[in-house]
């Protein structure tokens, strides 16, 4: 069995779904931390501080917040109704962390980055781009899979 066939097998089987949602949050996941991990190494003047890495920490925590949750944890059919509204809040707040991160990776790239002729603005660009990046994968991998194979 040829390379080939096995990417054919992995795109035509019957959970694809759930690889290819999977490998997509994986690569946007691991693309926003490269992007800030290669940018911090380019840097020469050392302009990213480890208080700027904090927003992306902050972002991954959401990210597993939001995915620790799964589907039938907050649907109506939950036979236990405190633990629906202990589910729904956690990823309520999962993914309000996630939108605080790129609120405040906007916020320093502004501030600290644009506003400031002795930084390179690209810095502020790739804190942004990471949080994106993580949020986004949190959201396909949230949403791009099937749950229900699971349970079978």
């Amino acid at each position: 069995m040829g390379v080939l066939e096995n990417v054919k097998d992995w795109f035509t089987s019957d959970t694809s779904r759930n690889k290819n949602s999977s490998l997509i949050a994986g690569l946007l996941f691991f693309a926003g931390w490269w992007i800030l991990i290669d940018a911090m190494s380019s840097d020469g003047g050392h302009q990213i501080t480890t208080g700027y890495v904090f927003i992306g920490i902050f972002g991954t925590i959401s990210f597993c917040m939001v995915n620790a949750v799964k589907g039938e944890h907050i649907s109506e059919d939950n036979s236990s109704e405190s633990g629906a509204r202990i589910a729904r809040i956690w990823l309520l707040v999962g993914f309000v962390m996630g939108f605080a991160s790129i609120i405040a990776a906007i916020w320093v790239m502004i501030d600290d980055f644009i506003n400031n002729d002795k930084k390179e603005a690209w810095l502020g660009v790739a804190l942004l781009l990471q949080n994106v990046f993580i949020l986004f994968a949190s959201l396909v991998y949230k949403f791009g899979r099937n749950e229900e194979e699971w349970n079978e």
